[in-house]
């Protein structure tokens, strides 16, 4: 069966306190399997029939809505798209792996869209960005805390909300996904 990850935005962060076994309990309610959760921040990795991640992703954010109160955008994608987001990276050849995120988006924006979001940032920070598969990469070069490079900064110019990990939580959410 195939093996999904569930990317939370919002999980744990700014009041939406949430505990992983009650997420766990939640998609196990709801059907899916062999569910494990990585990290305390909304990373929960899955079994279901192949079927579009975007569908996932809608019953999800209405999960979390209907049982706990929180809306949370979710970047459902299977291990090999995981896989592709990682390895399309170009910044984590050269950038520090807890410094550079992928940014898993709702949709895929535009070369144009990209140009616009560098022309707006422009002069703010040295942060660099590139464009993947419904993917936005930052490599946050003076670091992930200290940045004006915000999430809604992010997805007024793109046009679609995202939530974003760094190299390391995904290789070992990739890593929690092979050895299940």
């Amino acid at each position: 069966m195939p093996r999904y990850v569930a990317l939370f935005g919002s999980v744990n962060v700014g009041g939406n306190r949430l505990t992983m076994a009650d997420l766990r309990y939640a998609f196990e309610r709801e059907g899916f399997e062999n569910v494990e959760t990585v990290v305390a921040s909304g990373n929960v990795v899955f079994e279901f029939d192949e079927r579009p991640t975007d569908g996932l992703e809608d019953l999800f954010s209405h999960m979390m809505a209907e049982r706990f109160d929180i809306a949370s955008f979710v970047a459902v994608r299977s291990r090999d798209e995981l896989a592709a987001a990682i390895d399309g990276n170009p910044f984590a050849v050269d950038g520090a792996e807890n410094q550079v995120h992928t940014q898993f988006l709702g949709g895929q924006p535009s070369s144009a869209q990209l140009d616009d979001l560098i022309a707006a940032y422009s002069g703010r920070g040295p942060e660099r960005l590139a464009l993947g598969d419904r993917a936005l990469y930052i490599d946050f070069v003076a670091g992930a805390g200290n940045t004006r490079l915000t999430g809604p900064f992010i997805e007024r110019r793109l046009g679609y909300p995202g939530t974003a990990r760094n190299q390391r939580s995904l290789r070992r959410i990739l890593d929690k996904m092979d050895n299940k």
